[in-house]
């Protein structure tokens, strides 16, 4: 039954997503698909994903390990506050940051994770803002820019 409430809960983000993915619409259009060919392509995914689920869905989940639930609880909780903090830290330190925490949520070693965090921080950084061209904020780092 767990597969059946998945599938189901995955049908209406689906459905809510295929709906407000719909409105978007660009001023002017480089392209000819348009910007909301993304959502709607990743919307269907979604969608026949969760009618799979419903239908074919015969196998019950297993509970979660001890302290699990939590570790999940925490990873919502960073998600929210890297977003929220997105702008203002900028895509470097808010990155890392939580790669760093994420790094920790799995038990990474502290040297290992800072490194990490800081190089595909500035990686990605430098691959999307400079590379190809997608604007990221800097946010304290602004100076650098």
């Amino acid at each position: 039954m767990t597969d059946r409430y998945l599938g189901g809960a995955a049908l209406a983000f689906a459905v809510l997503m295929a709906w407000f993915g719909w409105g978007i619409e660009a001023p002017f259009s480089y392209e000819p698909v348009g910007p909301r060919t993304f959502p709607l392509l990743l919307a269907a995914c979604i969608g026949l994903c969760g009618l799979w689920l419903l239908f074919k869905g015969r196998h019950r989940a297993e509970s979660n390990p001890p302290g699990a639930n939590a570790r999940i609880a925490l990873m919502v909780v960073y998600c929210i506050v890297y977003a929220l903090l997105f702008d203002w830290l900028g895509f470097i330190i808010a990155t890392t940051l939580m790669v760093v925490l994420v790094g920790r949520l799995f038990g990474g070693a502290w040297r290992k994770i800072i490194l990490s965090g800081v190089v595909m921080s500035v990686f990605f950084y430098l691959l999307f803002d400079r590379l190809l061209d997608v604007v990221l904020p800097p946010g304290l780092l602004e100076f650098l820019s």
